[in-house]
């Protein structure tokens, strides 16, 4: 048999269960909540942080190919906003894994993110390319994996482009909002950035450069170099800060902090639309 009984005749939890009356059989909550948004909700256990993946691509507001791995950004934001209501959840970890994606999509979800009052932390695991690099240094602190890298180019656009000087006008402003996000939001200065934009040579059929987990550091880019351990590591320290049980400058350099000239650290700390 495909599905397991319990002693009592309930079906186990996360199993299919068969409808007595159509004899179809439906789908449980926690299967349907994976296939829908690629994670299971808040774990039964009742953790204090949340995780949330952002993978594939970041959707906007044209649906993509079936065959793309996505990642919808009116599922990520309503999630947010849950996070933030919810008394029970302290913290909040984003994973990264993105090729990039609709600009404006990826910048509504930085901002959403930026504008968190609880502890966050974004881990770029693989790549955080693109829009991707925005949402990375959104958090309160963000860690690279040492073999992930971070794609920088400039925005293009698709679909319908009408060849005055207006369009490319409008994609200056656009690609300025994104440099401004992320100077804002980490260490790095303006021109350091647009210099990784603009690079030519690195990329083969590109403009623009991939920097690597430690090179990500060294530009100011990201926080430290580190992994899930690290991660919660500093949220469950930013937690107890936060209820007052922990000593103040407990706490790694976030990216809030390195707006003041602060250095990053390279190792564990101790204590129609436009596309990216």
């Amino acid at each position: 048999m495909n599905s397991m009984v319990s002693y009592d005749g309930n079906k186990e939890e996360g199993t299919e269960a068969q409808s007595p009356q159509t004899g179809e059989k439906k789908m449980s909550p926690i299967i349907e909540s994976i296939q829908q948004f690629g994670q299971t909700g808040v774990p039964t256990a009742e953790s204090n942080i949340f995780c949330m993946t952002i993978i594939g691509q970041v959707e906007g507001h044209f649906i993509l190919p079936p065959q793309n791995k996505t990642t919808k950004y009116e599922h990520i934001i309503p999630q947010l906003v849950a996070a933030e209501q919810n008394s029970r959840i302290e913290g909040l970890l984003l994973v990264l894994n993105t090729v990039g994606g609709d600009v404006e999509a990826g910048l509504a979800i930085a901002e959403m993110i930026a504008s968190l009052t609880k502890p966050t932390v974004t881990v770029v695991i693989g790549g955080g390319h693109s829009i991707g690099v925005p949402i990375a240094v959104s958090a309160s602190y963000s860690l690279i994996a040492e073999s992930a890298t971070m794609t920088i180019h400039p925005i293009r656009m698709s679909g319908l482009v009408i060849g005055v000087p207006q369009t490319f006008e409008y994609m200056e402003k656009m690609q300025e909002r994104v440099v401004r996000f992320v100077t804002g939001h980490s260490r790095i200065t303006e021109q350091q950035f647009k210099e990784l934009m603009f690079k030519t040579g690195e990329l083969n059929r590109d403009i623009g450069t991939a920097v690597g987990g430690q090179d990500a550091v060294k530009y100011g880019l990201m926080d430290a170099v580190g992994g899930i351990g690290e991660a919660l590591t500093y949220l469950n320290k930013a937690i107890a800060e936060r209820r007052g049980t922990a000593p103040q400058g407990d706490i790694p350099t976030m990216n809030a902090g390195a707006l003041q000239g602060q250095p990053g650290a390279v190792a564990t700390q101790q204590g129609g639309g436009l596309t990216q």
